[in-house]
């Protein structure tokens, strides 16, 4: 059988990243990201030109994607609202919806919108697929979407929890079960997805009950420039004293917060080399993310009442030990036994708990590329 490929690209606000994945073998053919787009030092101007940089990049390795037998384009889209929340082809009319969804998601999904309109123009033949990351986390049970507010104004402005990072945790759980060798419909599960972007979730049998993400990718856990939970006080007290305005507010809690904000540093191998040379703002950042991190854990333990596995996954999920055995330590009355030496090696998907551990805990590799390829060769 020939090959079907998909082409996922991953559209930020200045960088454009892609890769060119087989569903079928789950091989990655190839993959790259341009940088700094429209950025004064850089020399690629925009979208259109990052994209047109990719398909050189592409070229330059041999692959004509017009006739590599590329069967789709998927797109990952942040925010789908309460509408999307499968894999969607795009059109006019979908994007012209999804464009109304930009005030949910307005660091998220203008530049995913802007990488569609420019992948459909130079690939017109070949279905544009979105695939959102808030899609498995659609079907919360309403305890846990639910804010506590005005019941009227939520349905008026569709406020709710959606969570995100959801191809990851799906995936991730999937990859769980597997191999563990049970069936994902007999499996309660927490998923850590740490990196950049950090959140978890609580699912039961393949479905989720909790994720820490609510109407934006803000709440929840301390992560590498966001903030995380916070008093919402802040947001008034800030404009009351400090006389900032919401933009401002909103860019400090996004960009300038977290690890970043408390250490000047959100690279957790540097903020390691930072802590052992004795600095304070260092110590305080980790200890601030890992007690953050526990809160979370121990109330999703309660939220499931049996848990049978925890995956770590992401950049930092995925290569800090340090993280995972701070985060889990003094756990063994809560059913959770590290294996130490497990847990500072190996590579790929693994058990790092002791054969014991009434919770087995997983270090699980994410592949959302090949999640997203997927679920648009689905759709087709």
């Amino acid at each position: 059988m020939a090959d079907r490929l998909v082409l996922v690209i991953n559209s930020g606000s200045s960088s454009l990243k892609f890769q060119l994945v087989d569903p079928d073998s789950g091989a990655s053919r190839f993959s790259g990201s341009v940088e700094q787009i429209g950025e004064p030092s850089s020399d690629v101007a925009d979208h259109d030109a990052a994209l047109r940089r990719a398909f050189d990049l592409l070229a330059d390795d041999g692959i004509d994607l017009k006739h590599c037998g590329l069967v789709a384009v998927g797109h990952r889209v942040v925010h789908g609202g309460k509408r999307f929340h499968r894999p969607t082809r795009l059109d006019d009319e979908v994007i012209a919806e999804l464009q109304k969804l930009s005030a949910l998601a307005p660091l998220h999904n203008p530049p995913a919108l802007q990488g569609i309109e420019v992948a459909r123009k130079l690939l017109p033949d070949v279905p544009h697929i979105a695939v959102f990351d808030t899609a498995f986390f659609h079907h919360l049970p309403p305890a846990a979407a639910t804010y506590a507010i005005e019941r009227e104004l939520a349905e008026k402005w569709d406020i709710r929890r959606y969570g995100f990072h959801g191809t990851s945790h799906e995936y991730v759980s999937q990859q769980a079960a597997q191999f563990l060798g049970v069936p994902l419909e007999s499996v309660n599960q927490i998923v850590l997805h740490l990196g950049n972007g950090a959140s978890a979730s609580a699912i039961v049998g393949g479905r989720p009950v909790e994720t820490s993400m609510g109407l934006t990718p803000l709440e929840g856990l301390v992560m590498g420039t966001r903030s995380g939970d916070i008093d919402p006080g802040v947001y008034s007290y800030l404009w009351r004293t400090a006389k900032m305005d919401v933009d401002e507010i909103e860019s400090m809690l996004n960009k300038k917060s977290g690890v970043q904000g408390l250490a000047g540093e959100r690279d957790f191998r540097r903020l390691r080399s930072m802590i052992e040379s004795g600095d304070a703002a260092a110590k305080l950042a980790y200890d601030v993310f890992i007690h953050r991190l526990r809160k979370y854990i121990g109330a999703y333990l309660a939220v499931l009442g049996h848990t049978d596995v925890l995956s770590f996954t992401a950049g930092i999920g995925e290569h800090a030990a340090t993280v995972r055995r701070d985060a889990l330590a003094g756990l063994l009355e809560l059913g959770i036994e590290l294996d130490e030496k497990r847990n500072a090696t190996g590579s790929g998907t693994r058990r790092i708990s002791t054969d014991d551990s009434p919770i087995a805990i997983l270090v699980v590799p994410t592949d959302e590329e090949l999640a997203i390829a997927r679920d648009c060769v689905s759709v087709l």
